[in-house]
């Protein structure tokens, strides 16, 4: 069979509606990844989709629909719930379990009396739907491989199999749709995405992940969503998969690699694995860049192939909020295969100044006494203060004229700096550096089996890489001035001044795994500091272990 590409327009939409419409199968884009699309109520056409892709049966597909009139047409019965979740993310990388109703095909659903349901974002997959019908559209690969993000992959899989494929570009996500199941009391994430179960419970007010999408399904159990079963995603060399802080994933594949291997790792620490000889290197992103992850993975993973490596060393993501569907990937490409690398959970809490940071740490502390909490500020205070710390003397050799009596004053030392920008990247180097230090040997001396390190500068300083979670705390503005205006006894301006040199929110979205919100009174943030501990930190450790 000949497979043509063609570039995305309203003749090729069309050209792929008839072929659909015929009984054939047709690669087409979405904004998650490609999918191999067959008329949803055609149980002949839907087989040949297992056939090209060499797809196991009991593996169910996602219908694709144009728009909510054609929900019905899918699903048997859509709660209020499913509705306001359609209604805030689709279209959208968002598939929404339903009843399945009487048109769609065993087939389609593996026997199952539930469909996956979504509304790609991708105008070109809407078109062809819109001419057509509603799809079955599993991802355009050959089973078990990485998922198709760009046309190319598509022909390279299953050139031959399918008459067409319809080149939308690259897509913009990168991994596929968040699967939720709607049919129970409390919506379930089966698969992981870029819709997280916070976006989700955001929407609802709750939510949470099956126990499968982060541990794999057990023995004879039977997947409900595309994606629960088998090793997925793996390029041909075997996957070890280092989870934990960046910087200990870093150092134990360090310890690991043999020359015939090949290394998938963050933008921090591809140089580093360069310069150590290492060859095969290929990166994700910098580490807390959840999207540039989601959008790299299945590229990065394809393109080991044609290295010949022996083994594969993967630096795993943070797994929370955005972070989660690239692990899930991750790890069904690793079949499982994960090698632990920080031995505690180490939070590291960032936000602008007058935030509540403090506060919020209090409150944790208090209903967590096993928490060691760090002030990274007043780790930084404290060398100052200690002759010792060898602070001090690096800093007066910078700048003699903040020394008073041979210590720092404070207010000299911000006055030299804060017009300066090579002198404040000069005392940032020296200071950060000295309490990175000092924070690791706390942490390694106390035994507390979870660490909330305050860290004003988190992501600037590099302490985000010590990190297994990150969390920014938000703020209004107007909040914001108050506190600072009633803690810091500074005047209007100077508190404008210094809130003006802070990152805006959108900063701490795009860094951190997780954002919480300071609603500006007490009792907000105590509820938002007993959800975070409920939610994200282990379980509290026995007195004696203590």
């Amino acid at each position: 069979m000949e497979t043509k590409v063609r570039k995305g327009c309203e003749e090729s939409y069309r050209e792929a509606a008839r072929l659909l419409l015929s009984g054939d199968i047709v690669s087409i884009p979405t904004e998650t990844v490609y999918g191999l699309a067959a008329n949803a109520m055609d149980p002949q056409a839907v087989e040949k989709i297992f056939a090209a892709k060499g797809r196991p049966q009991d593996n169910p597909l996602i219908v694709h629909i144009a728009d909510l009139r054609q929900l019905p047409l899918v699903a048997s019965a859509v709660p209020d719930s499913a509705l306001r979740l359609a209604e805030t993310f689709w279209p959208g990388p968002l598939t929404m379990i339903l009843p399945r109703s009487a048109a769609i095909p065993d087939v389609v659903t593996a026997g199952l009396d539930t469909v996956g349901v979504r509304m790609p974002a991708h105008k070109g997959a809407r078109r062809i739907i819109e001419l057509s019908a509603p799809l079955a559209a599993p991802s355009s690969n050959t089973s078990g491989k990485p998922s198709p993000t760009s046309a190319g992959h598509v022909y390279d899989d299953l050139h031959g199999r399918i008459p067409l494929i319809i080149d939308g570009g690259r897509c913009a996500v990168g991994v596929e749709s968040t699967v939720v199941d709607m049919t129970g009391e409390t919506p379930r994430v089966l698969r992981p995405g870029a819709i997280t179960e916070e976006m989700i419970a955001a929407v609802l007010g709750r939510a949470d992940t099956d126990r499968a999408a982060k541990k794999g399904l057990r023995a004879g159990e039977k997947p409900r969503s595309p994606g629960m079963a088998y090793r997925h995603y793996a390029p041909v060399a075997p996957i070890t998969l280092y989870e934990g802080a960046p910087e200990d994933t870093f150092h134990k594949i360090c310890g690991a690699y043999r020359p015939e291997d090949a290394i998938l790792c963050f933008d921090e620490y591809r140089p580093r694995f360069r310069e150590m000889g290492f060859r095969r290197v290929y990166s994700l992103g910098p580490s807390w860049d959840h999207h540039a992850h989601d959008r790299r993975l299945f590229a990065a993973l394809r393109r080991f192939d044609s290295t010949r490596a022996a083994r594969i060393h993967a630096q795993c993501p943070r797994e929370y909020g955005a972070g989660e569907g690239a692990v899930n990937r991750l790890r069904k490409s690793a079949g499982f295969v994960c090698v632990r690398c920080t031995d505690r959970q180490i939070i590291g809490l960032t936000g602008g100044t007058g935030a509540g940071k403090g506060l919020f740490c209090q409150y944790v502390q208090a209903l967590r006494p096993d928490v060691r909490v760090i002030d990274t500020d007043a780790v930084y205070h404290g060398l100052l203060e200690d002759p010792q710390s060898g602070l001090t003397e690096a800093l007066l050799a910078l700048f003699p004229d903040a020394g008073r009596n041979g210590r720092i004053d404070r207010a000299a030392l911000a006055d030299i700096v804060f017009h300066d920008v090579e002198k404040l990247d000069a005392l940032n180097r020296v200071s950060h550096s000295a309490v990175l230090q000092a924070c690791l040997e706390e942490i390694a001396a106390c035994p507390a089996a979870c660490v909330l390190l305050d860290v004003p500068l988190l992501f600037q300083s590099g302490m985000d890489r010590i990190c297994t979670m990150t969390v920014g705390l938000l703020a209004d503005r107007k909040d914001t001035l108050r506190r600072i205006l009633s803690r810091d006894g500074l005047t209007a301006e100077q508190a404008r001044a210094r809130m003006a040199n802070q990152p805006r929110d959108t900063y701490y979205v795009n860094h951190c795994d997780l954002t919480l919100r300071n609603g500006g009174s007490r009792e907000d943030l105590e509820r938002a500091a007993k959800d975070f501990c409920r939610r994200y930190l282990p379980a509290p450790a026995a007195a004696a272990d203590l």
